[in-house]
This record gives structure tokens, C-alpha cells and sequence, in this order.
């Protein structure tokens, strides 16, 4: 497998006319080789011809993970940058090399042009992060197992909450509940956000017991052999009475709505601002666009965020085998915020959900 994304790389390597590709990503690495590792670096030919650059910790490790995958191991005393630069030295043809330019910084590049002056660096944008827009069946395999755990864990937590529990604790007991179901740890920080903290989309949970509180946001994933999954529900108190709880109710129905009509635009072709525009005009016909202040979803694999994004800006277009999130939500500060999120995959004439825990207002009650 890692052999066949190697290969589909190295049409971008001859359409670039160079004579190698170097990837210093970790993930990309991880990718294109399968070595789990860090603090190595990939070197690819245009005949798909692969060398992984790496250091002593990871020489069984190497051997396990990609034994097919020729080495080179540095001793303690040298540093990765000159084993490339006695690699590099020591292969004939070597004269134009590419390089992952969002992942090097100006001092490394400055280094290699030192220690290779004959060496044309050039620079290369996305190569491996396209491949990945499309996931393989063992990838997409692999993520579903990622969405089953998070959501075995979320029943099992959500089942067992008390006012005294805090946020805190509800996010480490989604953790270690998703350990324990086979998941290697979680794809992202968690969020759980107790009422008023709900209304920040990016809030770190808290030692705040939860109390009496009518919201509770939770944004969670689990991660399974490297790949992420994604998902956010919103629960409320049911049978509370007051003009919040209307008003929450309202909100909460039309960012469900928006959900629903983004998905069902999805398909092979079609654009993401399509996607995102019809989840913002069901908001706006409710009065919610403002309360709506980030993209509509996200592709993911073995990061939580990749391309594609969803947004008012976006140039992508969906095509089959991609994985997103779908993810309207709507927040008011100092009161709630709203958010319901899913995963799915894209199809040629539509998608497949991937997540399935119940959505509706009446299926998200928050009961202590």
C-alpha cells in the first residue's frame, strides 16, 4: 500500500522535472512509508525509488513497520541535515531536489544550500496532502473504527453524568473510556463546554462542576492507528420552561436544518462554498447568520484538519473518497452554543454518514 502512494507521487516528481522529492512531514512521512517514528525524512526519485533518513532509536522499528523500505541510519554524532547532505553527495544525478516548502523553514533550507552548493532547492506545495484528500479502503476502514469508539464512549459518559461532575472530568472520562475500547488516545482536545462556556467554539474544558447547567457542548474524537475521527453534540435539559430554553430550542432546530440541507448537497463535483452556502441559508432564514462565525466542516484522516475545507472562501471541490466533517453551529455569549457535527464520506452520487447518534432536539436531553 505504502509502495502504491509512493508511485502516484512520482508523476508530481517527473511533471516538476526533478530529480528527487524530499518529504520532512511526519505525518506525510507516515503516510507515503507507514514508519510511525519521527525525526525522519523521505527521500523519492522520479522511478519511485524511496529512501527513509533516520537514527538509531528506530532501527527495528524501521525494520517492522516498512521493511521493503531501504534505511539509512545516522550515528549519534551527526545530525539528520548531514546525513542528507552525505546522502545527496553520494548519488549521482542529485542536482534538483524538491522540497515540502510549508514544512521547512528558512534556516533549514539556508543550511542545505550551505552544505549542497551545486543542489537546486526547489519548492513544492501539497503534493502529499493531495494524495490524501482521497482516503483508500483501509483508510476509510480505519476511521470508521475511530467514529465507533467515540461514539460507544460519548453513550457511556453521557449516561453517567452528575452536578458534580466537572467538565474536566467528563472530557478525561471520554479519554480514558476511548482508550479503553481500543482507540490510541483522543484525535484532539476535547471540548466540553457547560452552558455560557458552549458559546466558545474553541473552549478548553475546566474544573467547573456542572451543576444546574441546561447546555452542555461536546466536541470529542477518537484516534485509531493514526487516523482521527470528529463529532459534536449539543444537550439540553428537557422540560425547562423559560424564554432560554425557547429560544435555545428555535436555534437548535435550524442549525439541525442547516445540517441536514448542507449534507444533501453533498456529492462527487459539487463545490464546498455550495455545501457551506446552503447550510448559512437556513441560518440566515432564521436569523442566525450571525451567530454562525466559522467554515461549515472539514476533511480529516490521519490529522484532525486537512483539505478540503468548507467555508465562504473556499475553492475546493468534494470528489468521492473524500472524509469530511459537517459542523453548523451557532453561539451567543454568555448564554449557549450550539454545534451538531458528523462524518461522513462523499460518493459519486451523494455521501454515506459514517456517524449515527441521534440528533434530534428531543434525542439530545442532558440528563444528571
Amino acid at each position: 500500500m505504502s509502495s502504491d502512494r509512493i508511485q502516484r507521487l512520482c508523476s508530481s516528481i517527473t511533471e516538476l522535472e526533478l530529480d528527487a522529492l524530499l518529504i520532512v512531514d511526519e505525518t506525510n512521512v507516515r503516510y507515503l512509508s507507514g514508519f510511525t517514528g519521527d525525526s525522519s525524512w523521505l527521500l523519492i526519485t522520479p522511478d519511485g525509488a524511496a529512501t527513509i533518513l533516520s537514527d538509531g532509536r528506530y532501527r527495528i522499528q524501521l525494520r517492522q513497520e516498512c521493511p521493503s523500505l531501504p534505511a539509512v541510519i545516522r550515528p549519534p554524532n551527526q545530525k539528520i541535515n548531514e546525513l542528507l547532505a552525505e546522502v545527496v553527495s553520494g548519488t549521482s544525478g542529485m542536482r534538483r531536489i524538491g522540497f515540502e516548502a510549508a514544512h521547512v523553514s528558512v534556516a533549514m533550507l539556508r543550511d542545505w544550500q550551505e552544505k549542497l552548493p551545486k543542489t537546486q532547492w526547489m519548492e513544492t506545495a501539497g503534493l502529499v496532502e493531495k494524495l490524501r484528500m482521497i482516503k483508500d479502503a483501509s483508510e476509510i476502514a480505519t476511521i470508521r473504527s475511530a467514529v465507533g469508539i467515540a461514539q460507544q464512549a460519548f453513550r457511556k459518559i453521557t449516561g453517567e453524568l452528575s452536578a458534580t461532575k466537572t467538565e474536566a472530568q467528563v472530557h478525561y472520562e471520554l479519554e480514558a473510556e476511548m482508550r479503553r475500547l481500543g482507540a490510541e488516545g483522543v484525535a484532539f482536545h476535547p471540548i466540553v463546554g457547560a452552558e455560557p462556556s458552549g458559546s466558545l467554539p474553541h473552549y478548553r474544558p475546566g474544573n467547573v462542576p456542572l451543576g444546574a447547567c441546561r447546555t452542555l457542548l461536546i466536541d470529542w474524537g477518537a484516534k485509531v492507528d493514526g487516523y482521527c475521527s470528529d463529532l459534536t453534540r449539543t444537550l439540553h435539559r428537557p422540560n425547562t420552561k423559560s424564554a432560554t430554553s425557547d429560544r435555545f430550542a428555535a436555534a437548535y432546530e435550524a442549525v439541525l436544518e442547516a445540517q441536514l440541507a448542507a449534507i444533501a448537497t453533498i456529492r462527487d463535483g459539487v463545490e464546498a462554498v455550495e455545501v457551506d452556502r446552503a447550510a448559512r441559508a437556513v441560518l440566515a432564514k432564521a436569523g442566525l447568520a450571525d451567530a454562525f462565525n466559522h467554515g461549515l466542516g472539514h476533511s480529516f484522516g490521519l490529522e484532525i484538519h486537512e483539505d478540503v475545507r468548507m467555508g465562504p472562501s473556499s475553492t475546493d471541490t468534494l470528489h468521492s473518497g473524500m472524509v469530511l466533517t459537517v459542523e453548523p453551529g451557532v453561539y451567543f455569549e454568555g448564554e449557549f452554543g450550539i454545534r451538531i457535527e458528523d462524518d461522513l464520506i462523499v460518493t459519486d452520487t451523494g455521501c454515506e454518514l459514517l456517524s449515527d447518534l441521534p440528533k434530534g432536539l428531543d434525542d439530545c436531553t442532558l440528563v444528571m
